[in-house]
């Protein structure tokens, strides 16, 4: 067995000490809800009624606890969202897969899928990280019945899989898999869609060939194929133990695709309180989890976003993890992968280098991993870097691949693109914030330049397109945090601070706002904590002050006197917003806590 690197091994320890009093709470809640809570044996006659009256041939098996287990789908179909529309016919697919093992199952409940493609930039993507607490109730709704004594969570996209892993958590004793769709076959080569939208900023093509280029990037069913919060989330889930082997990247409606989700359903049936290899998902999701989660994402170059979610996560599974964490990890873990926007390859072709299980077993290799999880399948992690396959009708699971298939997109750790993961803490006098520097150049990394100073990013376009900004500057954007206005992405200004970089300048974004998995090549402190709303320093940076930005020396700073700055008045924020439902999320905006800890009112009520 190979020795976990002591940088691991430290960062595992500290989060485990940390976490040493929420975590025994958390594991004493799921015992008695285990032994006394809520379940159909308990269940009245009228309650149980209700609950099979319309279960059609599963109802007698339902009724007279004749089956192996009830499995509850909870389920984030819609078929606006391309990665969420082929799971419209899964449900009853899922219902023959448990019948094959002595099986029921149920649609427990749905939740919203919102896709932050359409609200990109948009009002709508106000609601888009308050969305996942949103799944995360709605999960918890579904569950709350007592008629179920496993999860299928179906769901794959940025907030989503995030909110069903929270809400299914508070009923960590149930036995739960995540089940994925896959990504759509491959479109517009990306770095093809980036020239386009970078000509549209400068005005040098119009709508219909930006429209033309987009509509052949994102063209049928399936995730979105670059490396974003949608993939990186299946990443996590992998790294978890979370999904079958090999799940995450086979394209949607094909037949190794219903092979794997059969075998999945078959598995939650062997892995039930009844039997003799009960593995419910609040002992899955431990401490060695969540560290797997986070080195993954290093090492993958996976999605910002996920700096805030998987504190979120390990919240609701009584473990305390921060970025002084994720910074420790990244300084040890090598990039690995190359995946657009850090590339120029997308998922597919990652998946065809050797993907997940390569990832899986080269970092195991290398002492980056916890082997000894518990996790839905096999007896380690090592179980899961193993690729499915079809050998005439079988299902098969082959061990990774020796080498990866393309050294532009996949490397072992001993040869890396990076020596470090790519997500670094900077701070100074203007708080906490995450700099991604996967994607940005090494020369580019340190920037000390004026600020220019916005409240919305509307307004950086409108600079922008008047010639304001042609000049070295770092773009400052407040009054985005969760508190302000939901933490929208700020991905828009992507393409034009782009242009302004690519024209020779030095350029930098610094944001209380959130960015994305498609962040790119633009230096930028983003999730930047204590937010501009309450009294954040960034609510006092003015126009014309130096800010330095070091991903380097882990600094961000505003290179003002201290009691200069303290003094000064701090900006007055934008009045609450209306429109497009937004106001009916005011006291999630009021509630919420800081990114650091996951922007969740939901949870911070609830004293998690």
């Amino acid at each position: 067995m190979t020795e976990l690197h002591p940088e691991v091994a430290a960062v595992t320890e500290r989060v485990v000490a940390r976490s040493r009093g929420t975590r025994r709470a958390y594991l004493d809640l799921i015992a008695r809800e285990r032994e006394a809570g809520v379940r159909r044996g308990k269940l009245a006659c009228g309650n149980l009624a209700h609950g099979f009256a319309a279960s059609g041939e599963d109802k007698a098996a339902i009724r007279d606890e004749r089956t192996v287990m009830n499995i509850g789908i909870v389920t984030a179909y819609n078929d606006m969202l391309s990665a969420h529309q082929p799971y419209g016919r899964y449900p009853d697919q899922i219902k023959l897969f448990a019948r094959e093992r002595g099986a029921t199952a149920q649609v427990a409940g749905g939740t919203p899928a919102m896709c932050d493609g359409v609200t990109q930039g948009q009002t709508g993507m106000e609601l888009s990280l308050f969305s996942r607490d949103t799944i995360a109730l709605s999960a918890a709704v579904g569950l709350s019945h007592g008629m179920f004594d496993g999860a299928a969570l179906l769901g794959i996209c940025d907030k989503i899989v995030p909110g069903l892993l929270i809400g299914a958590l508070r009923f960590g004793h149930l036995p739960t898999i995540l089940i994925p769709a896959g990504p759509m076959p491959s479109g517009l080569a990306n770095k093809e869609k980036q020239r386009i939208r970078q000509l549209y900023a400068e005005g040098k093509v119009g709508r219909a060939e930006l429209l033309e280029s987009e509509s052949a990037s994102y063209h049928a069913a399936g995730t979105c194929t670059f490396y974003g919060t949608a993939n990186s989330n299946q990443m996590m889930m992998d790294m978890m133990g979370l999904h079958m082997p090999g799940a995450s990247f086979i394209n949607p409606g094909t037949k190794l695709r219903q092979a794997v989700t059969r075998a999945a359903i078959h598995r939650l049936t062997e892995i039930g309180c009844a039997g003799n290899d009960y593995r419910p998902l609040g002992l899955c999701v431990d401490e060695k989890a969540i560290v797997n989660a986070a080195v993954g994402l290093l090492a993958t170059g996976g999605s910002t976003n996920h700096a805030i979610h998987l504190p979120a996560i390990a919240r609701a599974a009584g473990i305390v993890i921060d970025w002084e964490d994720i910074d420790r990890l990244s300084s040890a873990v090598p990039l690995i992968a190359r995946v657009y926007p850090n590339g120029a390859g997308d998922v597919n072709h990652f998946h065809a280098a050797g993907g997940m299980s390569f990832v899986m077993a080269a970092l195991l290799d290398a002492g980056m991993l916890h082997d000894d999880i518990l996790t839905v399948a096999g007896q380690s992690l090592r179980d899961h870097a193993r690729d499915p396959k079809l050998v005439g009708e079988e299902l098969v699971f082959e061990d990774a691949v020796a080498e990866s298939l393309d050294d532009t997109m996949l490397r072992r750790p001993a040869a890396p693109f990076q020596p470090d993961g790519g997500m670094r803490l900077v701070k100074g006098n203007l708080g906490r914030a995450t700099f991604k520097t996967s994607a940005v150049e090494e020369q580019r990394r340190t920037i000390e330049a004026p600020a220019r100073v916005f409240s919305d990013q509307d307004e950086v376009l409108k600079a922008f397109k008047a010639g304001e900004l042609e000049r070295d500057v770092v773009v400052v954007v407040r009054f985005q945090g969760p508190k302000a206005n939901g933490m929208p992405e700020l991905h828009k200004l992507t393409p034009p601070l782009g242009v302004l970089q690519d024209r020779g300048h030095k350029v930098a974004l610094v944001t209380d706002g959130r960015m994305s998995g498609a962040s790119g090549k633009v230096p930028a402190a983003i999730h930047l904590s204590p937010e501009a709303l309450g009294g954040g320093p960034i609510a006092r940076i003015r126009d014309g002050d130096i800010v330095r930005l070091s991903a380097a020396d882990g600094l961000l700073e505003v290179l003002v006197d201290a009691a200069e700055l303290a003094a000064r008045p701090e900006a007055e924020a934008p009045g609450p917003a209306q429109g497009t439902g937004r106001e009916l999320f005011a006291f999630m905006r009021q509630g919420a806590d800081t990114a650091e800890r996951g922007a969740s009112a939901m949870l911070a009520a609830a004293g998690l």
